[in-house]
């Protein structure tokens, strides 16, 4: 297995650079993993394509305004910080721009100087430890992060949260979720079609290649993750049971998997899922389409095997799906 395994070509033009009008009318590929068919509808059918009983969880993470730009006290060079993930109160682990001037001790200033931030250790990549003098502040600065594929403004910032989002902590939205509507979820409880929720933060590997030619030499970036133990008692009941779970999107599946055996966890998400992975807990998966050579690809290859991902995605391409965050989305049985 080699990350060139996971490669493909995209025309720029299918990258989705805005949300359709009415989030369920995103298109869906369906693959169906034992008949190994592949179907094209729509978001808004997707009560008819699951059964009753089937149980769909989804992330509620919110996407928290994670993107900031101060100045290098002293000289007044621009610096550009984008959070990734929250250590302790105050404390981040952010990747900042430019970097190689941002060493240990170096102070940065935000809004002209009513708040600072100190970076505190350097990391790998870009990647810095930074101690800001107020929490509050830094938020109510912030601007939400758009991924560095899209390039037109997003006027409405709420099109880049789920609606059911409520737990702020991510600096990328659980894309595959943007799909969902009030309405549409209604008609899936109308249908016995159970929904749960949990938390994971979404952090850095979003958007970021495996660049090492070894899939598994790749370190994969650590996010908080939560399942309440209400949550955690309903899917072990439904693998009692029998009944389909499906995850909608790879961070929830990560959670889930990672877990394990349907109960509470609080606590890092670091499970790194590449094709021979033996699924504990989910069945299926909702999911938007992926970056080539990233981890969310290996993912879903994993789950319906490379070969018919890898089919999809050339049908996908074909037919002129839109893709990644604001794209069309696929749902694996």
């Amino acid at each position: 297995m080699r990350t060139g395994d996971f490669d493909y070509h995209l025309p720029e033009e299918l990258i989705a650079q805005a949300p359709v009008e009415k989030r369920d009318q995103s298109r869906l590929m369906v693959l169906e993993r034992s008949s190994r068919s592949i179907l094209h509808r729509s978001f808004h059918e997707l009560p008819e394509l699951l059964c009753p009983g089937d149980v769909l969880v989804f992330n509620n993470s919110r996407v928290i305004p994670a993107r900031l730009f101060g100045r290098r006290a002293g000289t007044g060079g621009h610096v550009e910080i984008l959070l990734l993930k929250q250590i302790s109160p105050g404390n981040w682990e952010a990747m900042a721009k430019p970097a190689k001037r941002l060493k240990t001790g170096a102070l940065i200033e935000f809004e002209g100087g009513r708040f600072t931030a100190e970076v505190t250790g350097e990391e790998e990549e870009g990647i810095r430890r930074l101690r800001f003098s107020e929490q509050a502040g830094l938020i109510a600065a912030g601007e939400i992060p758009l991924p560095p594929y899209i390039h037109r403004r997003l006027e409405d910032f709420e099109r880049y949260q789920t609606v059911y989002s409520s737990d702020p902590g991510s600096v990328a939205a659980p894309t595959s979720g943007l799909h969902f509507t009030p309405e549409l979820l209604s008609r899936l409880g109308h249908k016995d079609i159970k929904t749960l929720f949990v938390t994971l933060h979404i952090g850095l590997d979003t958007f970021r290649p495996v660049k090492t030619e070894d899939p598994q030499q790749h370190v994969i970036h650590t996010e908080y993750g939560r399942i309440d133990a209400g949550t955690g008692d309903s899917l072990r009941l439904a693998r009692a049971e029998g009944r389909r779970i499906i995850a909608v999107g790879t961070s929830t599946a990560r959670l889930l998997e990672q877990a394990g055996e349907g109960r509470a966890y609080q606590g890092w998400v670091n499970l790194f899922i590449l094709p021979g992975y033996d699924f504990k807990m989910i069945d299926g998966m909702i999911t938007n389409f992926h970056l080539p050579r990233s981890t969310l690809l290996m993912l879903v290859s994993a789950l319906a095997g490379r070969d018919f991902i890898m089919a999809g995605y050339r049908e996908a391409i074909q037919e002129r799906y839109r893709f990644y965050s604001f794209g069309d989305a696929m749902l694996v049985l």
